[in-house]
Parts: structure tokens; sequence; C-alpha cells
């Protein structure tokens, strides 16, 4: 079970460090565009808002490494703590941004989070 833990937290890291590319280098481009269906323009005016978010997400990939990398007890706090966050900002982004992020984001972070609990 400590093996599809690692995996999972491997996952819910590499989404987020995928979130931060998208949101700080691909935002004004056609996949950052296609992720909300907006124009140029719109893309234009959000992309520092956009920016700032994708920094958060690789706050948030960063520290999931680091729970991977750092040895008990230290490991399995970071990966506890920052998978409670990935989910209570998925859970927030999805009632207030956009319902897909419950799906995208806080899902699989529920679900590393329950591995990391139950390989414990």
């Amino acid at each position: 079970m400590e093996t599809l833990a690692n995996v999972l937290v491997g996952l819910v890291a590499a989404l987020h460090a995928y979130i931060l590319v998208l949101e700080m280098f691909l935002w004004q481009k056609k996949p950052g565009r296609a992720l909300h269906g907006f124009d140029r323009e719109l893309a234009r005016a959000t992309a520092p808002m956009a920016a700032n978010q994708g920094l958060y997400n690789g706050f948030l990939a960063a520290g999931l490494v680091w729970g991977l990398i750092a040895a008990d007890p230290t490991g399995f706090r970071a990966q506890v703590f920052f998978l409670s966050c990935v989910v209570v900002a998925g859970v927030y982004g999805a009632a207030t941004a956009n319902r897909r992020i419950l799906f995208a984001q806080a899902l699989p972070g529920a679900l590393a989070l329950a591995a990391v609990l139950v390989a414990r």
C-alpha cells in the first residue's frame, strides 16, 4: 500500500507541476486559453492572476515532492499537510470558480491522502 500511496502522491505532484506550467507559461497560448475558453484579450488581462495561481500550485507540488523524499515522520506529515491543502483548495475552487476542479484536483488529492493514511 505504501508504494501505491507514493505513486498517487507523485501523480498529484506532477498534476500541480503541470498546472504551474499551464498557468505561468502557457496561459496566453492555445493550451492555456483552451482550458477556460478565453480569447487572447481575456487571457492577456488575466495572465498576472493566472501566474500567481500557478506559483501556488508549484508550492503544492514542491511540498508533495518534499514529502516523498523526506524521512518519516517529516515525510508523512508533509504529505498529509500538502494533500490536505490540495483537497481544500480543490473544494474551494469547485465551489467558487469551476465544478470541474473538484474532479481534476480535489478528488486525486483525496485519493492520495486516503492512500497515505491507510499505508501508515
